[in-house]
């Protein structure tokens, strides 16, 4: 009950807030900002062994990859793992599929993405992403070549769609549709020809030009293999989650410690005198000595002048002074001081 009693200030809303605020952190911190950045750092780890990986493994048919039917993946398939696969496709370019890609950056410097739509040797068309275009005069669209047309063969890497950038609709600028992101789904209703996605998940995917294939421009650059940050960040989290909760016990010990010593001295300031100066014992305080104490220190008094030794000479009580000494008076003139001196 003593403890209850001590920890009763905890209800006070200054307390509550503070304590509300700390779970409510450490909660955020476990659940949320910990799981986000590892859940990153997971990710990347992972694209960057698919990557690795991709980079002296042979290309694989790009029919091999594609979704079936309504985006389902062809069986033994695992989306997670479909991207950056190296793939070859056999077909031709789409006349009139060109789609522009804007906001795009080429060598640190203002670029546009070009897109078209391929057709397969089995009738279906996927999305081909042919590279980036440096932009004119900063930002001016460049004057930009049609793919080639007839039968062509061409490689490069599958690449998970973007999705759609809120707000940022498509349209047609210099002649030519233009787009935010590059996103299947999208592109195939601003293209008006039904586009089969590969299989990397939710948005599927579309194929990336390598260097040096038909119709392509400057590839995108393959992202470093780098973990990044986000393994430290997930542990920084933690470790904030772990230290607010022991910051707020530390400050409720603070509080009690600082509390049991302001009601000590509380206490001792009340404490009566008593309480405050021990006891004298009957013989030592003066107003409890006896008439025998009395006695007792009379004759130890008279004792000691007894002992003393003997009388001090006038020299040593009275002190010397430096005038000559005084001259005896006679009769006379003590008569005279009396009565007057008669010869007046």
């Amino acid at each position: 009950m003593n403890i209850l009693r001590r920890l009763t200030f905890l209800l006070r809303p200054s307390w509550a807030i503070l304590a509300v605020v700390v779970v409510a952190f450490a909660y955020l911190c476990f659940t949320v900002l910990a799981p986000w950045q590892l859940g990153k750092n997971t990710s990347t780890s992972h694209r960057n062994n698919l990557i690795a990986a991709s980079v002296n493994a042979d290309p694989v048919p790009a029919q091999n990859l594609l979704n079936t039917g309504e985006g389902t993946p062809p069986a033994g398939t695992n989306p997670a793992d479909t991207e950056w696969r190296r793939v070859v496709a056999t077909g031709s370019y789409v006349p009139n599929s060109m789609v522009v890609e804007r906001l795009q950056r080429l060598d640190d410097q203002p670029a546009y993405g070009v897109l078209a739509a391929f057709r397969l040797d089995d009738g279906r068309v996927v999305l081909v992403d042919r590279g980036l275009i440096a932009a004119v005069n900063g930002s001016d669209l460049p004057t930009i070549a049609e793919p080639p047309s007839g039968p062509q063969h061409i490689e490069g890497r599958v690449r998970r769609s973007e999705g759609v950038v809120p707000g940022k609709d498509p349209m047609v600028r210099d002649g030519l549709r233009q787009v935010y992101s590059v996103d299947t789904a999208q592109l195939s209703t601003v293209l008006g020809t039904p586009l089969t996605s590969f299989a990397t998940g939710e948005h599927g995917g579309y194929l990336q030009l390598d260097a040096g294939q038909p119709g392509a421009f400057t590839p995108e650059a393959l992202p470093q293999l780098d973990a990044g940050p986000y393994l430290s960040y997930g542990l920084q989290w933690i470790a904030f989650g772990v230290m607010a909760p022991l910051g707020l016990g530390y400050f409720v010990y603070a509080e009690i410690r600082e509390r049991r010593r302001d009601r000590a001295a509380a206490e001792a300031a009340t404490a009566t005198p008593s309480e405050q100066v021990p006891a004298m014992s009957n013989a030592g305080s003066p107003a409890a000595e006896s008439p025998s104490a009395a006695t007792e220190d009379t004759s130890s008094t008279s004792a000691t002048t007894l002992s003393d030794p003997a009388p001090k000479t006038h020299s040593e009580t009275t002190p010397v002074s430096d005038a000559p000494p005084a001259k005896p008076r006679s009769t006379s003139d003590r008569l005279a001081d009396r009565y007057g001196n008669a010869r007046r």
